[in-house]
């Protein structure tokens, strides 16, 4: 993607009343794990995007035909397993048995799905965003598992692009961020679809505390996030961001977010510095590293 670079004066103008001053604190969160790198959706991406300085990584979860939840972003396996089986109708353990790390290298060979239990044991003290797959049913269970994982709820951001699952999450959950999601796309007729009124719409029927938009200047600029921010939906996300002239776009208007299949890469575009903690202490990272 290239930015257009006649936005960037309004983007000027208008970043701070948006960001408030936050434009230099992003969470770079690590899009399916560090996926550029490692199979998608894998313990293996995930635990890369720690060694990669990511805050946060991001994963998709189905519930399964036998009501477990497992990690994955397709609704079959076909693309990550040369599988016909579907994630919802398939158990688990059918699921769990197929290779879904060769695709990306030999050296990734044999990489399962995890199940949710396990990429929440991964989490360590980062933060994940959880995007549920799947519709309200599971909902219910993935909440209980959320619990049961010791993650402090602030850590935990729920998103999904099905508002009546976001507002299940919130009747169930409202000390739990949620972020309703939204692609765009553009119409015959030259306007894009949806509309900043039919996203607020959309953010007021699902009760979501925030919202995850995909990254496209030339829609989601200064004046369409005002809008949403004058109806006090100013905590937001971008994704999927490998450009670094986008991100610096999407800074400078204060996103909370930046998701990138890239952290390390893009942590050094942007000029963000990590502070030391425990995360790092684990991974051997250094202090104030890109």
């Amino acid at each position: 993607m290239t930015l257009n670079r006649s936005l960037l004066p309004l983007a000027l103008a208008m970043g701070l009343s948006l960001a408030s001053g936050a434009a230099q604190a992003q969470l770079i969160t690590a899009h399916r794990g560090a996926s550029y790198d490692a199979p998608e959706n894998t313990l293996a991406a995930f635990k890369l995007a720690w060694e990669q300085g990511a805050d946060a990584f991001e994963g998709d979860f189905y519930l399964t035909a036998d009501g477990k939840i497992v990690c994955g972003h397709d609704k079959d396996a076909k693309r990550v397993a040369g599988s016909p089986l579907v994630m919802e109708k398939s158990t688990a353990d059918e699921l769990r048995a197929l290779d879904v790390g060769s695709w990306k290298g030999a050296q990734w060979k044999g990489e399962r799905m995890p199940l949710f239990k396990d990429v929440l044991d991964v989490v360590g003290d980062g933060r994940i965003f959880v995007e549920i797959k799947s519709g309200p049913k599971i909902v219910a269970p993935l909440l209980k598992q959320l619990g049961e994982s010791g993650i402090p709820e602030d850590r935990i951001t729920i998103i999904c692009f099905n508002e009546a699952v976001t507002a299940e999450c919130e009747r169930l959950a409202p000390q739990i961020k949620t972020h309703w999601l939204t692609g765009f796309k553009k119409q015959k007729d030259g306007a894009w679809a949806p509309s900043v009124d039919e996203v607020l719409a959309k953010l007021k029927a699902s009760r979501a505390d925030g919202f995850g938009v995909q990254a496209n200047p030339e829609h989601v600029d200064a004046e369409f996030l005002a809008k949403l921010a004058d109806e006090g939906y100013d905590e937001f996300h971008v994704w999927t961001v490998d450009d670094a002239d986008v991100a610096r776009y999407y800074q400078k208007l204060g996103a909370w977010g930046i998701t990138t299949n890239r952290p390390a890469w893009l942590r050094e575009q942007l000029g963000l510095r990590k502070q030391l903690g425990l995360r790092e202490k684990q991974h051997g990272l250094r202090a104030g590293g890109q």
